[in-house]
Formats: C-alpha cells, structure tokens, sequence
C-alpha cells in the first residue's frame, strides 16, 4: 500500500544511487561504455526503497539508521546483480560462454569484479552516510504522514 515512507525511501535511495553512480563512472577503465547504467541504478534503487525501506519504517532511531544500510547494502547487491548480469549477457551475445552454466556463474564472478571499484572509501562513507539518512528521513516520514 502506497505511503509517505515509502515514498520517501524510494526518493532517497533513487538519489543515492544517482549519486553513487557518479561517482563510481570516473573510477572505472575509459573505453567503458556506461549506456542506461545510471538509469538502470537510479531504477533498482527507487524498487530497493519502496520494496525493503519502506514496509520497515518506524520503529525507532536505531532502527531507521539499520533500515537505512540494510537499503543502502541491498542496492549494492542488486545493483551488481544487474549489472552483472547485463555484462554476461552482453559476453554471450558474442559466444564467449561454452555453456549455460559457465554464463550464469560469470554473473557471480563480474559481481565481484564490480564490487572492487566500490571498495574506494568515499564511495563507502557515501554509502553509509547516505543509507543512513535515507533511514532516518523514511522513518521521519512515517511518523509525519502516517
């Protein structure tokens, strides 16, 4: 059911993905082509926060700032998971995988390949800073407009 938290939680975490993804394109090598990539984040973390932020808000300061980086890691994982997924894709097209299962465990493997540029420390400090007033402004939210 639609409501402010939720809304709010997927405004938030919406602009932490922008956010992140500007961040992160800089770092990575300079023949990548980026595509819809801040698009397809700025997507999954609207879907992050309506789905997980916002069912889970009001429960208190501490558990606004938990919600918060429980939104802020599971936008990391499902934004790795994509991306990841759409660069396996991108491979198979060209016949690089001998079969499926080698496709599916390459998802895994571009995961972590991908994962290593988010180990800056102001991507992590932006990560946790952002998740946790994401948290704190769902949960402010749910207690203004019930």
């Amino acid at each position: 059911m639609p409501d402010a938290a939720r809304l709010t939680a997927a405004a938030c975490l919406a602009l932490l993905a922008f956010i992140l993804s500007g961040m992160i394109m800089p770092l990575m090598p300079d023949d990548t082509d980026f595509g819809y990539f801040t698009v397809v984040n700025i997507v999954i973390g609207f879907l992050v926060g309506w789905v997980l932020m916002g069912r889970r808000a009001g429960n208190g300061f501490s558990a606004a700032i938990t919600n918060g980086l429980t939104g802020a890691l599971a936008l990391v994982f499902w934004g790795l998971f994509v991306q990841g997924g759409n660069e396996m894709l991108r491979l198979a097209m060209r016949n690089y995988y001998d079969g499926p299962f080698e496709a599916i465990f390459a998802i895994f493997e571009h995961m972590v390949e991908f994962g290593a540029y988010l180990l800056n420390p102001v991507i992590l400090v932006t990560l946790a800073v952002g998740g946790a007033l994401a948290g704190l402004a769902t949960d402010y939210s749910w207690k203004r407009w019930p």
